[in-house]
């Protein structure tokens, strides 16, 4: 994500949305975070509540990729 002149709070939210270094089935999982990241940054202002919005939002990803790890982790060991 291209975060050239954002706030340095806004640019340090965003870390954390890429997706292409995880294995295919994590990529599916992780993406539409990336993509929902990415919209807020084209539509938003920079703003404390930006900030928030995107950390809340780099939370739920890492659960719901988390989640999806195990769940692959678990069914490849059955």
């Amino acid at each position: 994500m291209d975060t050239t002149g954002r706030h340095p709070s806004t640019a340090q939210a965003v870390r954390g949305f890429a997706y292409d270094h995880l294995p295919a089935e994590l990529q599916e999982v992780s993406k539409p975070f990336h993509d929902l990241a990415q919209t807020l940054l084209d539509r938003l202002p920079d703003d404390p509540e930006l900030t928030a919005a995107l950390r809340k939002l780099r939370e739920a990803k890492d659960c719901a990729v988390l989640l999806s790890a195990l769940t692959r982790t678990d069914e490849g060991s059955r």
